[in-house]
């Protein structure tokens, strides 16, 4: 059977039955449970820690408003943290790389600010589709414009982090094949190949964690328009 490099980004299938749902919950399997202990571990600890600042640093541009959505952002930018990181391991599967799953994402929660902003106050985010100050003449391509780059931002969350990851998972493995096809021919070069290799390792993870707390970000950031 011929495999392609894109064969690495097709959902997993175990006797026809799809293991995208089994991919998305097995990363919460990972954290650990909290124990009625006063004094938790340093795991936990940890955990804990890492919750309060990311919530802080989410929550920081809002008002007590939006306050209410902290609990889903930072879920959010868990599972995504999680399932990008464990993409990176041999013979896993990132759910992160299919378009269809980040806009599943994207777009309920970027409808949901939108909806949030016209209910409790219309006047304020309609207003942003027209600057203030703007000439007369160009008010009908400005409003155009505007609702066109309104439309169109779940679109960009979700193609923003599918390419971002796709790109680096193809770039590793292109090196990979590299390396070893290099291997009996040219050893010098193959090692220079793997430290490559090595250092563009290190840059996906942090493109893996980048990724995911600039989807979330993004998403404060429209409630903040609309709060």
């Amino acid at each position: 059977m011929n495999l392609s490099f894109f064969d690495q980004f097709s959902s997993p299938n175990l006797f026809g039955i799809p293991l995208i749902l089994l991919s998305l919950l097995f990363p919460a399997l990972l954290f650990p449970s909290p124990n009625n202990r006063w004094i938790n571990n340093r795991l936990s600890t940890i955990q804990t820690w890492l919750l309060h600042l990311i919530t802080k640093q989410l929550m920081v541009p809002l008002n007590k408003n939006g306050h209410k959505w902290a609990m889903m952002f930072t879920s959010l930018m868990i599972m995504l943290l999680t399932i990008n990181l464990l993409g990176l391991l041999p013979y896993t599967f990132t759910p992160t790389t299919q378009l269809s799953m980040n806009m599943a994402l994207a777009f309920p929660l970027w409808l949901a600010t939108l909806l949030t902003g016209l209910r409790n106050q219309p006047s304020a985010s309609l207003a942003h589709l027209l600057p203030e100050g703007t000439p007369t003449p160009l008010i009908p391509a400005l409003i155009l414009i505007e609702t066109t780059s309104l439309l169109i931002r779940p679109l960009a969350l979700g193609v923003r982090l599918t390419a971002n990851l796709t790109a680096g998972h193809l770039l590793i493995q292109l090196i990979s094949t590299a390396s070893i096809a290099l291997m009996p021919t040219l050893p010098a070069v193959s090692i220079l190949t793997m430290i490559i290799l090595l250092l563009l390792t290190i840059l996906e993870v942090a493109v893996a964690m980048i990724q995911a707390y600039v989807f979330v970000l993004l998403l404060s950031l429209y409630l903040q328009e609309n709060i």
